[in-house]
């Protein structure tokens, strides 16, 4: 372990550690976070970064993102995620609180080593919205992190194991409208088409076609708009849908059947369906084995016990990022007991002190990694190589 980061590392924290609390004490969802954008980026503006904030406001439609740039000279360019907002009802169930946090703390470590320790960019990319429409959805294909050479973030866990990265499903989002004719329920409902029983008939037909899924499909949904009253035939239904699986290529085979049984459903009752995307879809992990092998042995060296990827499950907008550069997702162990994830448990996990000791060694470790990124070109090409690979083989399949 760098015996400078360690210093700087234990110099820092109860300024990271602080942040933290604010956050679990401020709970901001999805594209609301202006507390927390502007607590991260006042904690980070004495450490020499050049910031914008809003970042990308007009794309987004809301201002809670912010970049702020770091310069030393020709060299690589690295990007730290910072994710911070929170879940309705929750709070910070996801611990974006605490892992935020240590993307910030990171990023303090990195400013403050002295100046021949490395030479290239760093930015320090705030991503509000990870619950909903994820920033990293617009960033990635705006090209933000296009040529880096490498993107990196870490997040929270449980169960007393951090894993070295995280293997994400792709999903995709609808908003399926069905659109039908009002009638009286009781006095004339011939002269109607039910709106409703079309949206009902459709969740019906995706449970018939469970069973010729792949392994690992996720179909979700939830009926928004079903009618107002009972005695009238609902002329509208609204589902939200989303669904998932292991590999991107695949959600347009999901597609197709998705589509099927919604206009089957609407057929059947007289109806029109519309379909609207949700938000812009999530793209599965591209993983880079040698990062993760690296981290692996960056978290042994630390004293942290270490696993591999869980089984795909999840999704994250850090897979998008993925797909345009070599991209690091780990988890850290911030409870030893096992904590659902966005659950009031996890919440409150953030605010040990085990946690912010644990939040402390993650940062060291990410830093240990950005370092050798920027000192070592024969690792960093290597990293690139198998980054281009993996990136291949996803599009090969």
């Amino acid at each position: 372990m760098d015996q400078e980061i360690r210093s700087l590392a234990d110099r820092y924290l109860p300024e990271a550690g602080k942040l933290v609390r604010y956050l679990y004490d401020h709970p901001e969802v999805s594209g609301q976070e202006v507390l927390a954008s502007k607590a991260i980026v006042e904690a980070l503006e004495p450490f020499g970064f050049t910031i914008e904030y809003p970042f990308m406001a007009r794309e987004l439609g809301y201002g809670t993102a912010f970049r702020a740039v770091l310069e030393r000279g020709e060299g690589p360019r690295t990007a730290i995620m910072v994710e911070y907002d929170a879940l309705p009802g929750v709070g910070h169930g996801c611990g974006h609180n605490l892992h935020g946090s240590l993307s910030v703390l990171a990023a303090m470590i990195m400013s403050r080593l002295p100046r021949d320790a490395y030479h290239g960019t760093l930015e320090v990319i705030g991503t509000p919205a990870e619950e909903v429409d994820g920033a990293k959805l617009h960033f990635a294909p705006a090209g933000v992190f296009d040529g880096d050479a490498l993107a990196i973030m870490m997040h929270s866990t449980s169960g007393g194991l951090s894993r070295t990265n995280t293997d994400a499903t792709a999903l995709r989002c609808y908003v399926v409208d069905f659109h039908g004719k009002k009638a009286h329920a009781a006095g004339d409902p011939w002269d109607g088409a039910n709106a409703l029983t079309a949206a009902r008939k459709f969740l019906d037909l995706l449970d018939a076609r469970r069973d010729s899924f792949h392994p690992y499909t996720v179909v979700s949904a939830v009926i928004e708009d079903g009618g107002k009253v009972p005695n009238v035939v609902p002329d509208t239904a609204r589902i939200r849908l989303e669904f998932r699986y292991p590999t991107r290529h695949e959600l347009q085979r999901l597609d197709r059947v998705i589509r099927n049984c919604a206009r089957g459903a609407a057929l059947a009752l007289d109806c029109e369906v519309e379909f609207t995307l949700g938000f812009p879809d999530f793209d599965d992990m591209v993983r880079v084995p040698l990062l993760e092998k690296r981290v692996e042995e960056l978290f042994t060296d630390a004293g942290e016990p270490v696993g591999p990827p869980l089984p795909p499950a999840g999704s994250t907008d850090a897979g998008n990022v993925s797909y345009r550069c070599p991209t690091l997702h780990p988890y850290i162990c911030i409870s030893d007991r096992a904590c659902p994830g966005h659950s009031a448990q996890l919440r409150d996990a953030t605010i040990t002190e085990h946690a912010l000791l644990q939040m402390e060694k993650g940062a060291i470790v990410m830093c240990e990694l950005l370092l050798e990124i920027y000192r070592d070109e024969t690792f960093r090409n290597a990293v690139k190589a198998d980054f281009l690979k993996a990136l291949a083989q996803k599009e090969e399949a």
